[in-house]
């Protein structure tokens, strides 16, 4: 299953702050699919923890963001619309930053993407 997560409400970060990103629970792995504001890689890790998503680097460090809510292990996985709050964790030094994570898009398919950016093997 793969999601699009849309994150925004970052007002501290930047008035206009939002990420779009592509999670594939059966890899645990996540893409960026467009931002604004928000400092992110490309892609990197995802990771579980008591219930909440959290979205890390490509080297599973701490977390850029926690996903409140976000359950990926739930059976039948989130749902279209469903949302929750996000705590943005990426600026060291700084207190957490509150947004909103809703969930665009749930696709069930299983289709090998044209290119993959997982794992370093995209195409220049």
């Amino acid at each position: 299953m793969r999601l699009t997560i849309h994150l925004d409400t970052f007002d501290r970060v930047n008035p206009m702050a939002f990420a779009i990103l592509w999670l594939d629970k059966e890899v645990c792995q996540w893409s960026r699919e467009g931002h604004h504001g928000l400092d992110l890689p490309r892609w990197g890790a995802l990771r579980a923890d008591c219930g909440n998503t959290l979205v890390c680097g490509p080297q599973a460090s701490a977390p850029f963001c926690v996903l409140e809510g976000l359950d990926l292990n739930t059976p039948g996985g989130p749902f279209e619309g469903e949302t929750g709050r996000a705590q943005w964790c990426a600026n060291e030094g700084r207190t957490l930053m509150s947004g909103h994570w809703h969930v665009q898009c749930v696709d069930t398919e299983c289709v090998s993407p044209e290119h993959s950016i997982f794992a370093g093997d995209e195409v220049r």
